[in-house]
């Protein structure tokens, strides 16, 4: 799998998150990455449907939407309609799981389960047939520019090995800390799929700061 490197739109100008969303595709982004927060399941407020499907239209790569908020269930279909192709999910705000893969897919998106760093890989044990993408959060979710927690690495090895011995072809996207100095590591666990905000954001060339984090994971052999 090549390595698909996704911004966090967390980590840009809130006043302009429709520039950002241009700039950031036109730097090469490979889809982009809302983080939805309820103040609840985590302690912040971000982004709503209206919001997301505000920018829609403005550029052609892909959503993804990561619910970090208690009953996602209810949120769904608003976050299909606003356009988002993938919609990620934490186990356990959950009522029933396998029922909510179910339903996103039945919404034309495809399903992602967020494993928060306390989150036990055994969530995935029965429902490999459901899910596109696996997240290992590499930081406690909720708040962007934290610090990459290298305890993770083993876990995305763990469900590295578990979807090779499910023969399902699933993502692992990584989220949290993301930069040059990490993403090798990551890589080298077995993801494939690298969420990157702060370090995105601040760099003076996107550009070039995309182009360099696919080398990076790329070459992590």
């Amino acid at each position: 799998m090549q390595p698909l490197i996704v911004p966090s739109v967390l980590s840009a100008d809130f006043s302009r998150l429709g520039e950002a969303c241009v700039e950031l595709e036109r730097a090469g982004a490979d889809r982009l990455q809302w983080d939805v927060m309820d103040g609840h399941y985590v302690p912040n407020l971000t982004f709503g449907p209206e919001v997301i499907a505000s920018c829609r239209d403005l550029v052609s790569c892909e959503f993804e939407a990561q619910l970090m908020c208690d009953r996602p269930e209810e949120l769904l279909p608003r976050y299909a309609e606003a356009g988002c192709d993938w919609i990620i999910v934490h186990p356990e705000t959950l009522r029933q799981p396998h029922r909510t893969y179910q339903h996103i897919r039945e919404l034309g998106c495809r399903v992602g389960v967020g494993l928060s760093p306390a989150t036990p890989v055994m969530v995935l044990e029965h429902v490999l047939d459901l899910v596109d993408m696996v997240l290992v959060m590499t930081v406690s979710p909720g708040f962007g520019g934290q610090e990459y927690l290298v305890s993770m690495e083993p876990k995305i090895a763990r469900v590295r090995a578990m979807i090779d011995r499910s023969g399902h072809e699933i993502d692992i996207e990584v989220d949290g800390g993301i930069n040059p100095s990490t993403i090798t590591g990551a890589a080298h666990a077995g993801a494939n799929v690298f969420v990157s905000g702060s370090s995105i954001a601040a760099a003076d060339d996107q550009a070039a700061a995309i182009k360099e984090l696919r080398r990076l994971a790329a070459t992590a052999g």
